[in-house]
């Protein structure tokens, strides 16, 4: 890739096939999208469909407009409405893969749906113990038993790829999370990656975990009461926001990682959008570059005179 806001008219990825797990919206829905942009055949999942609301309570982002934007996009989008709890549709899903295709190149691990049950600033003695323990389901559980009934097919070919999708790299998480349920929730996927790197070695696939920066999801767009076009008017109600960035941060690095040859020097790390843009020399959709775990790390807790701009 070049400096350029994407990668027009290239499809380093046709003939690839990829799935990404909890594809609803978010960096999961645009993860899937420049997969398909690349040229990629991609299986969207989650629980959210035009018929059926998940518990996370938005029915306006479907896996049905997920799939549709994968092929708008240049790829082939296929929906497939699983629970990711539930093995027996994870099975189906994976063997329906099979079926289809013979293969699996990508698996992107982006399960969640967790953040109504954050309680943060909350001791663990003080904890609605439900909520955090739902929290293990929707983020460790799921992505486990993905991963069991997946990884056979990824593991047919050499040149696999995982991405376990969390919030932090691990070097940002060792600052406490402020809620324990939610610290080890989002520890686990560096930890899921660091094992899966060993487990695939033997078979040239690599596992990494992967995070975004402060992203600007639907979700969190929504909680501001701003608009992708208008979200810079949020910063007068949280200033880090300013450092935000796109979904289109996120996937466009695991587009470059996908599509590298040499992406087994990563294998087992923990990466985040912003180290990726500067790695594969991408940028965020408004043409900027923001490193967000470099501007809370020197500006936020180090206490350095200097404004997100610098850091963009």
């Amino acid at each position: 890739m070049t400096g350029q806001q994407e990668p027009a008219g290239q499809r380093e990825l046709a003939g690839r096939v990829a799935l990404v797990a909890g594809a609803t919206r978010g960096a999961g829905r645009a993860m899937a999208v420049e997969l398909g942009r690349a040229g990629a055949l991609v299986y969207v999942t989650g629980r959210t469909t035009r018929e059926r609301v998940s518990e996370v309570g938005r029915p306006t982002e479907t896996i049905e407009q997920t799939a549709e934007l994968v092929t708008a996009a240049g790829g082939t989008g296929i929906a497939v409405p699983t629970d990711h709890l539930d093995p027996a549709q994870v099975k189906a899903l994976t063997e329906r893969i099979d079926r289809e295709q013979g293969r699996l190149d990508v698996l992107v691990n982006s399960v969640w749906g967790g953040d109504r049950l954050i309680e943060f600033d909350t001791r663990l003695w003080d904890l609605d113990l439900e909520k955090g323990l739902r929290m293990f389901r929707l983020g460790i559980d799921t992505h486990v038993i993905t991963g069991h009934y997946a990884l056979p097919l990824l593991i047919r070919r050499p040149g696999g790829l995982v991405v376990e999708v969390t919030d932090g790299t691990a070097a940002f998480n060792r600052t406490y999370r402020e809620n324990l349920c939610f610290d080890l929730t989002k520890n686990a996927p560096h930890r899921i990656a660091f094992g899966l790197a060993a487990e695939l070695k033997e078979h040239g696939g690599t596992a990494v975990s992967l995070t975004p920066g402060f992203l600007r999801s639907e979700e969190m767009l929504d909680h501001f009461g701003v608009t992708e076009e208008t979200w810079r008017d949020a910063v007068a109600q949280e200033p880090h926001f300013a450092i935000a960035e796109s979904p289109a941060l996120i996937a466009r690095g695991v587009r470059a990682l996908a599509a590298d040859p040499a992406k087994e020097r990563w294998s087992g790390q923990s990466l985040s959008s912003g180290q990726l843009a500067k790695e594969y020399d991408y940028t965020d959709t408004d043409g900027s570059r923001p490193d967000c775990f470099a501007y809370f790390e020197d500006v936020v807790f180090g206490g350095k005179e200097a404004t997100a701009d610098a850091y963009r």
